[in-house]
């Protein structure tokens, strides 16, 4: 706690001692706090979901924030291509026992590339980003991971085809902390995008890969740490297997494919895409059915009151089964580093899936978080960190205006869940439905906004309501 309010005083210091307008630029101040209460010991899914952690999963709480960030521009007249990009923000939470940074970061760019390092909110894949169920790959729903690494942030045009041809990506390296079964292990994270078209219609086409490799855990052999086995994701033997299962792979690897279309005029946009997801190469193939399928439509004109409406489905119900079952995958789990897709105990993907943590929550007295300081063989055999990861499910979501006052956000997923390839608890299977209705206003006197919310969860899963409060002072020079 004393390293976070340190940090945060010598960067505010920073921002605030030179008041000159070049550094003084463009600094943003924030100040708020939202509060949470609902019906049962847990909030319904939408309300903690998505939010980079910084909802806790509690009957009640208040969320506080404090933090800033600046931007400079650097250059001559209106061409100032280089800036520098830093912030931080502080929360409380927990009945005021957590404080925690949940961004501290600073990047540097020139253009649309740029260098970046700490933790910072990111959502990754070409799902929209306002109202999706979430990505398979980085969803916003965890705390940011602590991170360092450069990125072509948007499209920028390959040299010599004439603007038909736009490519994006990043690399980075992050630390997953020691919450988790291999403490200290390492994330390798890399994306690559490919994009055909230079007028109204443009169809693209990606990749995203994930590594969680390295560490340490109680019971494990010493992990060998080849960085370039893990970035070429070759076969290989890292010490965890015991020369048995071979070959396999340094780490713990997934990925995502991408495919979208996008039509754009003057007052429409219509973007479609898809996320195919896999666990090891065996995903990549065309009998693989498992998908998030989306269409995002955008409503440009300023005095409409409809702004945005998103629709998918979801379906991951197939995981590998053309596979002998010894050799299927199992989305977000693995056998060595048995904590899977999650960091600080919530899911790094799509939030449709339950993590033991969530599960606790839906099966009291059936199923239990895993300790995470417990040798390997307490803990290896006892079933998947994430229970539930085969489901089919429909989201809808929408941006509106009331009376062009109030800014509003709808959504509404209906699932229907089959436990992961243990099933257990999840068969039969089990359909939920979760529902969230926020609406927000901004003083037009002072830079204060105001949002309300309330979230709905049925089925037969859960049945819990929750009420969400916010304000938010903002200050921007």
């Amino acid at each position: 706690m004393k390293r976070h309010l340190i940090l945060l005083i010598m960067l505010f210091h920073l921002c605030v001692t030179d008041s000159t307008a070049q550094f003084l630029d463009s600094i943003q101040i924030n100040v708020g706090t939202t509060g949470t209460i609902a019906t049962k010991d847990y909030q319904p899914l939408w309300i903690t979901s998505q939010r980079f952690g910084t909802i806790t999963d509690r009957k009640s709480d208040l969320s506080t924030q404090i933090g800033f960030s600046n931007v400079h521009m650097f250059g001559n007249g209106d061409n100032k291509d280089f800036y520098i990009r830093y912030g931080v923000d502080l929360f409380n939470n927990d009945h005021f026992k957590e404080v925690f940074l949940e961004q501290a970061y600073f990047k540097a760019g020139y253009k649309h590339l740029e260098f970046r390092a700490g933790r910072y909110e990111e959502k990754i894949g070409e799902m929209d980003k306002d109202l999706s169920s979430g990505s398979f790959g980085v969803s916003g729903n965890a705390l940011p991971i602590p991170q360092i690494g450069i990125a072509l942030t948007d499209y920028v045009d390959v040299p010599y085809t004439n603007g038909w041809l736009q490519v994006k990506g990043q690399i980075s390296h992050g630390w997953m902390g020691d919450d988790r079964f291999v403490k200290d292990a390492w994330l390798h994270q890399k994306t690559f995008y490919l994009r055909v078209g230079a007028r109204k219609l443009k169809v693209g086409a990606g990749i995203q890969h994930y590594a969680i490799w390295g560490g340490h855990g109680a019971g494990l052999p010493d992990i060998k740490k080849n960085f370039w086995d893990v970035f070429l994701v070759k076969e290989s033997n890292d010490g965890t297997v015991g020369g048995q299962d071979l070959p396999n792979r340094s780490g713990d690897h997934r990925g995502v494919l991408e495919g979208t279309i996008d039509w754009d005029n003057d007052v429409t946009g219509l973007h479609f895409y898809m996320q195919m997801p896999f666990e090891t190469g065996q995903g990549i193939d065309i009998r693989n059915i498992d998908r998030l399928l989306g269409v995002a439509y955008t409503n440009k004109r300023e005095e409409s009151w409809l702004k945005k409406v998103v629709g998918e489905f979801i379906y991951t119900k197939q995981m590998n089964d053309f596979y002998d079952k010894q050799y299927r995958e199992s989305y977000y789990n693995n056998g060595v580093y048995l904590t899977g897709w999650e960091y600080q105990r919530r899911i790094i993907g799509t939030p449709l899936f339950i993590n033991r943590t969530r599960g606790a929550e839906y099966f009291p007295g059936q199923v239990k978080p895993f300790d995470w300081n417990q040798p390997w063989d307490s803990v290896r055999g006892r079933g998947w960190n994430i229970i539930n990861n085969r489901i089919i499910g429909g989201h809808l979501g929408f941006l509106y205006t009331i009376k062009g006052e109030l800014s509003a956000k709808t959504m509404l997923t209906y699932t229907q869940n089959f436990g992961n390839d243990q099933k257990g608890l999840f068969s039969p299977s089990r359909a939920q439905v979760y529902a969230l209705q926020e609406v927000s206003y901004q003083l037009p006197a002072i830079p204060l906004a105001i949002k309300a919310g309330v979230a709905v969860d049925w089925g037969e899963l859960s049945d819990n309501a929750g009420l969400i409060l916010g304000v938010n002072w903002q200050f921007r020079k």
